[in-house]
């Protein structure tokens, strides 16, 4: 059973947001975020085999699954990475966590880079999957990298455009945009790709997911540009897993590019897509064991 074990949790922010997850596990704090368009679901092939080994928080991000979706307003500011960060060191802080790992995918990796900027003391070792840092990926896109992403910018139109289309039928979405990946939707359980179907039906759903991605177009490459500016890199080690089937070496050179924004970079291909926590999990989780477990000189 997915998160056998494990505890569901709500914590509420000091910002009255609520972060939702499971909970399960024991051994040092690690952090799961998942991407888009899906919640903590994603690691459901891993949590068992990480909890031997981690006291693992899996979370939905705000805005999707069964977190608070917050209003929004002309900055999308409630939406930045910076204030999405701010929630998940909330959290782990409200289980006692002041210092823990993350490993983080797509969408959640986003946030997981400016939380090891915002926070730095928070992070100890992180792992990013399938993206390189979201201010080269928009300034290096092309025809291709915008063909094959074009949900990035189908989805940061102004409101109510893309909203109205997706919550005409949100089941295409989910499947058009999962399943348009190298192997279609086999990867996916059928409860997993439920789950993710009846969370993008949820009210306010959709609204969030595209105040998501407008931030990630406007305010949070403010903070990215900002950051270069001073020269504040990621500090802690940080190991970038990319599929081999997926886009991101095919259109970027990722570890060239997490170079530039952070002092200890390592990182490899996996043989699967983009997905690679429900694609390739029995490799990730090795990963995962071989990179948190290291032990500081």
């Amino acid at each position: 059973m997915p998160f056998d074990g494990f505890q569901p949790f709500t914590v509420r922010t000091a910002g009255g947001v609520d972060i939702c997850g499971v909970k399960g596990g024991e051994g040092p704090p690690l952090l799961l975020l998942h991407g888009h368009p899906q919640t903590h679901m994603i690691w459901h092939r891993c949590a068992s085999s990480l909890a031997q080994h981690f006291t693992v928080v899996a979370t939905d991000l705000r805005g999707y699954g069964a977190s608070s979706k917050p209003a929004s307003d002309a900055t999308h500011a409630a939406y930045s990475k910076r204030a999405m960060a701010a929630d998940q060191v909330e959290v782990m802080r409200h289980f006692g966590h002041e210092r823990f790992l993350v490993c983080a995918h797509d969408r959640g990796a986003r946030v997981a880079h400016r939380m090891a900027l915002d926070h730095a003391g928070a992070v100890e070792r992180l792992m990013l999957l399938d993206i390189a840092p979201t201010l080269a990926m928009y300034e290096q896109t092309d025809r291709e990298f915008a063909t094959l992403y074009f949900h990035w910018f189908f989805l940061i139109q102004p409101e109510p455009l893309p909203e109205t289309l997706i919550e005409a039928n949100p089941d295409v979405y989910i499947e058009r945009v999962m399943g348009s990946r190298h192997a279609g939707l086999a990867p996916f359980a059928p409860k997993a790709l439920g789950a993710y179907r009846a969370a993008l039906r949820q009210p306010g759903a959709v609204h969030a997911m595209c105040e998501d991605y407008r931030a990630s177009a406007t305010i949070d490459l403010e903070h990215d540009r900002a950051d270069l500016e001073r020269g504040n890199k990621v500090a802690c080690p940080l190991r970038v897993l990319w599929g081999e089937h997926g886009v991101i070496e095919r259109c970027f050179d990722p570890l060239a590019e997490w170079r530039k924004v952070a002092r200890d970079v390592s990182g490899r291909a996996l043989p699967c897509g983009h997905y690679i926590p429900e694609e390739a999990s029995e490799a990730l989780v090795a990963e995962m064991l071989a990179f948190f477990e290291t032990t500081e000189p």
